[in-house]
C-alpha cells in the first residue's frame, strides 16, 4: 500500500497550497478514515485535519481551524488539504495517512498506513 502526497512548495505568508494524498489500492482511502499530519524540524509529529470515511465527519487542530480544509473524492481515491491564509508557522513536512478505522481521529496511533511527506515552507 502507498500514499503519495504532493502538493507542496514554497509560498509567501498569506497565500495558499493544495496538498494531495492519492493511494495506490482503492480499498485503502475508499473504506478508511484519512488524516494529514505535519512535522517541523525539532518538532513531534502533530496532526492537522482529518476526514471520515464518507467524508461526512472532519476535525482539524486548533491551529489551522478556519484556514485549512480536508476533503475527499472517493471516486479518484483522494484526499485534499486546502491551505489558506498559510503562516510561517506552517512550515513543515506534511504526511498523508490512511486510519485504521472508518471515522476521522487526530490520534496519530490509529494510523496505519503513511505517505512520504511533502514540504510546505512559508515565507515571512
Amino acid at each position: 500500500v502507498q500514499l503519495q502526497a504532493s502538493g507542496g512548495g514554497l509560498v509567501q505568508a498569506g497565500g495558499s497550497l493544495r496538498l494531495s494524498c492519492a493511494a495506490s489500492k482503492r480499498t485503502v482511502i475508499s473504506n478508511n478514515g484519512m488524516g494529514w499530519f505535519r512535522q517541523a524540524p525539532g518538532k513531534d509529529r502533530e496532526a492537522v485535519a482529518s476526514i471520515s470515511w464518507n467524508g461526512g465527519g472532519t476535525q482539524y487542530s486548533d491551529s489551522v481551524k478556519g484556514r485549512f480544509t480536508i476533503s475527499r473524492d472517493r471516486a479518484e481515491n483522494t484526499v485534499y488539504l486546502q491551505m489558506n491564509n498559510l503562516e510561517p508557522e506552517d512550515t513543515a513536512v506534511y504526511y498523508c495517512a490512511a486510519a485504521r478505522g472508518a471515522m476521522h481521529t487526530m490520534r496519530l496511533d490509529q494510523y496505519r498506513y503513511w505517505g512520504q511527506g511533502t514540504q510546505v515552507t512559508v515565507s515571512s
